[in-house]
């Protein structure tokens, strides 16, 4: 179920044709293994204000050390959101929420000015989100004849 953080074990059970314990086993199992990886609360930035930017940052260096610094510096960054090595084109592509220009511009200076090794970056400012969709498409069950 992911279309919201807190489920009802009881109704997730009835939804799933378990008991209400073979289904937070079950659950448990998945959080266990990874496949369930944490269960969050998502802001609204529409509500709370703010800027996204989508930015591509190119390094001069691509050595495994240097992808790997760059990658460490940005997923520690609070306003990194999502960050991916990226092929072909950039090295990374990072998603950004930034409080206003100027907490993006003191950004910049932190992550890719003092960075001797960025090249160039190249930022794109959300004017509309049409979309948001955190969950994963899953197959269908098949059914069994």
């Amino acid at each position: 179920h992911q279309a919201g953080d807190r489920v009802d074990a009881g109704l997730l059970a009835q939804q799933v044709h378990l008991s209400p314990s073979a289904c937070l086993r079950r659950v448990k199992r998945l959080v266990d293994g990874g496949v369930i990886e944490r269960q969050v609360a998502l802001l609204s930035p529409k509500r709370l204000g703010g800027l996204t930017a989508l930015v591509e940052v190119t390094l001069d260096r691509q050595g495994a050390e240097h992808l790997a610094a760059f990658e460490l510096r940005a997923v520690e960054e609070p306003a990194v959101q999502q960050c991916y090595r990226v092929s072909p084109g950039p090295d990374f592509m990072l998603v950004l929420q930034v409080a206003d220009m100027a907490a993006y511009h003191a950004l910049v200076q932190r992550l890719f000015t003092q960075d001797g090794n960025v090249r160039n970056v190249k930022a794109f400012f959300s004017v509309h989100r049409a979309k948001f969709e955190p969950g994963l498409a899953l197959p269908s069950p098949t059914l069994s004849s």
